[in-house]
């Protein structure tokens, strides 16, 4: 090894820029379906996206690019106590409300947002400072996976009576990661990933809507007016953009038959005005930035800047893949949004802080010789 790195990972920043970029032109091309219902709610939608959630979120990446990462491991345990507190606020009267049959989301105003964003990221600020205080000590039951099982426990708690299954998955499946990093023994992992299953199957059967999502997962043709409409619509849309696609701004089904195509569905626009090829393309630039982004974590200084690097591209990685393998038919219908892509000014905000993070650890990275 030789002397830290005090530049940023342009590389990695790069990658950042252009799916911003093609969040931004797919973002907009998207929401011309609400535009040709109702012109105030579209430009309600682009004002937020763009100025709370772009603009906003450029302003975090700039603060947090300039924080030393050393500083969330200090703060990680008010940050995570602070990030469960206002994710229960959403059962507050007048505060949170229910959209959808879920009670996710907080009024301020006309400000909305899911306090679940802050949560995810409190999380990994708490598990990256636990695991790397710990030390040798991972391969312990006690101090390696007891810790995770407690704070997935918590979490679940909370989320469930929401309810927010996708999140919680997000969170155990960043979890592992992070554990499978610091060193913690495979078969404790295993263990806990069998006893998730089995937690997630018995959810599965009691929750009737998670229910549906996994038979119409199964056998999408079952009710395609009902539980199976947004899969085959998004199947559609995808289907008919083939190879090339219609072209930029020229999905149909956006106008009239996918819900929320500006939102969870945004990769069905992808696929019909990009084809085959532009849905590739973007796939593959959330490769590139999964690949790039472990690559800052291998090379960070120290534990702690290791595991909360790798939780942080896990999470945006692995929510990214979720929503897309929803679409096309190869994972149950979720609701995650495509990050730096779908609607959410939270989600896009916090995105890009923590793209912010990871841009800091960059900057320390040990150069291989």
């Amino acid at each position: 090894m030789s002397s830290e790195n005090k530049k940023v990972d342009r590389f990695f920043l790069g990658i950042v820029t252009i799916l911003i970029l093609a969040g931004i032109a797919i973002f907009v091309s998207a929401s011309l379906g609400i535009l040709a219902k109702n012109e105030a709610k579209f430009y309600g939608v682009l004002l937020s996206q763009l100025a709370f959630g772009l603009g906003g979120g450029i302003v975090a990446l700039i603060a947090c690019l300039k924080i030393d990462y050393q500083f969330w491991r200090k703060k990680s345990f008010y940050l995570f106590l602070a990030s469960i507190i206002l994710t229960l606020l959403v059962f507050v009267p007048h505060l949170g409300f229910s959209h959808g049959g879920a009670r996710r989301w907080i009024a301020l105003g006309p400000m909305t947002f899911q306090p679940v964003e802050f949560l995810k990221i409190g999380f990994i600020f708490y598990f990256a400072a636990w695991l790397s205080s710990i030390k040798s000590r991972t391969n312990s039951f006690v101090y390696g996976i007891l810790p995770l099982i407690v704070l997935l426990s918590v979490i679940a708690l909370v989320l469930f009576r929401q309810p927010d299954t996708k999140s919680f998955i997000l969170m155990i499946v960043t979890g592992v990661a992070m554990a499978l990093v610091s060193g913690i023994r495979v078969r404790y992992i295993l263990g806990l990933i069998l006893f998730a299953i089995c937690t997630l199957g018995i959810l599965v059967l009691f929750k009737p809507y998670l229910l549906e999502r996994v038979k119409t997962f199964i056998d999408p043709s079952q009710d395609t007016l009902g539980s199976s409409y947004q899969l085959d619509q998004g199947l559609i849309a995808v289907g008919s953009g083939r190879i090339t696609g219609r072209g930029f701004g020229q999905s149909i089904q956006k106008f009239s038959y996918l819900p929320e195509p500006q939102g969870d569905s945004i990769f069905a626009v992808v696929g019909e005005e990009f084809g085959f090829i532009g849905g590739t393309i973007l796939i593959f630039l959330f490769v590139a930035f999964g690949m790039r982004g472990m690559k800052v974590a291998r090379r960070a200084p120290d534990s702690f800047g290791r595991l909360l690097a790798t939780g942080l591209v896990i999470m945006i990685t692995a929510q990214s893949f979720m929503n897309i393998a929803s679409i096309v038919g190869v994972f149950p219908l979720t609701g995650v949004p495509l990050v730096f892509v779908s609607q959410g000014g939270t989600s896009l905000l916090l995105s890009l802080a923590m793209v912010g993070i990871l841009l800091n650890i960059s900057q320390f990275q040990k150069k291989q010789l």
